[in-house]
C-alpha cells in the first residue's frame, strides 16, 4: 500500500535517510552532514556496505527496506539505475520528499510513491575513498511541484552555489554528454597504461600530459585545441601507430574510428 507524502507545513528540510551505501551515497552522506544536515539512517542490501557508511556518518542503518524509518523529511534514492524500479516497489513513505540522484532516469519513474518527488543529480565521478569538494560540482534538480523544488534548491544551495533546474530530457543529454567526457577518456588512460607497460615505458611520463589536455578544455572549446596525426591527416604517423597496434588487436580499431571521427571533424579534404 502506497502513502503519499503530506508535508504537513514543512519548509525546511532537516532529517534525511540515503538509500544506497555506494560512492554516491558515501560523498554526498558526508558533504550533507557537514552541511548541518542530520542523515537519520542508511539503507543497502549489502550489511557491509551498509555498516560501512553508517559508522563513517556516526549514524544508523538497515538492510530491510521495511525497516526504512518514514518520519524523516528527505529520502534520497542513490541505488544503481537498473534497482530502482524493484526497490520502488518496496517503498512505503507517510511523510517526506523522495528524489532519486540518476542522469537516466525521469522524474516521473517516482510517481506511484509519492506525489512529492524530485531529482538530485551531482553531475560527478565519485568514489567511496576519495572526498569529493562539493562547492565545484554542478547539481541538476527537477520537481513534481514549486514548493518541493524549492525545498530541494535549499538543500542543494547548501552544497554549491552551481545549482540547476532542468528537465528530465536535459539530464539525460547531460548524462550521455557525461559518458563521453569522463568515462571513456578513463578508459582511454586504461588503453595508454596498457600500451605503455606492454612496451616498458612508465605510464606516469604522460600525467603532464593528460593534466595540460584537461586544463585546456577549461579555458577552450574542445574543438579548438585539439591536435595530433588525426587531425593534421598525418597519413605517415597513424600508419607506424597501427603497425605497433598490431601487438594490440583489440585496441587497433578503436584507434583507426576515433581517428577517422577526427579526421573528418577537422581536415577538410
Amino acid at each position: 500500500m502506497y502513502l503519499s507524502c503530506k508535508f504537513q507545513g514543512l519548509d525546511n528540510i532537516s532529517k534525511i535517510i540515503l538509500i544506497g551505501a555506494g560512492n554516491v551515497a558515501t560523498q554526498l552522506g558526508m558533504a550533507l552532514q557537514k552541511a548541518g544536515y542530520q542523515i537519520e539512517q542508511v539503507y543497502s542490501r549489502t550489511i557491509d556496505s551498509a555498516k560501512d557508511l553508517a559508522n563513517k556518518l556516526h549514524t544508523n542503518f538497515t538492510t530491510d527496506s521495511v525497516q526504512i524509518q518514514p518520519n524523516a523529511d528527505l529520502y534520497i534514492i542513490t541505488v544503481s539505475d537498473d534497482a530502482v524500479p524493484g526497490l520502488l516497489s518496496e517503498l512505503n513513505f507517510p511523510n517526506g520528499l523522495i528524489v532519486h540522484t540518476s542522469g537516466s532516469l525521469d522524474l516521473d519513474i517516482l510517481a506511484p510513491v509519492s506525489e512529492n518527488i524530485g531529482v538530485f543529480y551531482p553531475l560527478q565521478t565519485f568514489s567511496k575513498n576519495r572526498e569529493s569538494d562539493f562547492s565545484t560540482i554542478p547539481i541538476c534538480i527537477e520537481a513534481g511541484n514549486p514548493r518541493n523544488l524549492n525545498l530541494i534548491k535549499k538543500v542543494a544551495l547548501k552544497l554549491t552555489e552551481r545549482v540547476y533546474e532542468i528537465s528530465s530530457h536535459q539530464r539525460k543529454v547531460l548524462h550521455l554528454a557525461a559518458v563521453f567526457a569522463c568515462n571513456f577518456p578513463n578508459f582511454m588512460y586504461t588503453v595508454a597504461e596498457d600500451i605503455s607497460l606492454q612496451g616498458k615505458v612508465d605510464f606516469n611520463l604522460l600525467k603532464p600530459l593528460i593534466l595540460e589536455t584537461a586544463t585546456k578544455v577549461l579555458e577552450h572549446s574542445p574543438a579548438d585545441v585539439q591536435t595530433g596525426p588525426a587531425k593534421r591527416n598525418d597519413q605517415v604517423i597513424m600508419n607506424k601507430h597501427l603497425d605497433l597496434l598490431s601487438e594490440f588487436p583489440q585496441y587497433r580499431s578503436l584507434y583507426e574510428s576515433i581517428s577517422r571521427e577526427i579526421n573528418k571533424k577537422h581536415f577538410k579534404l
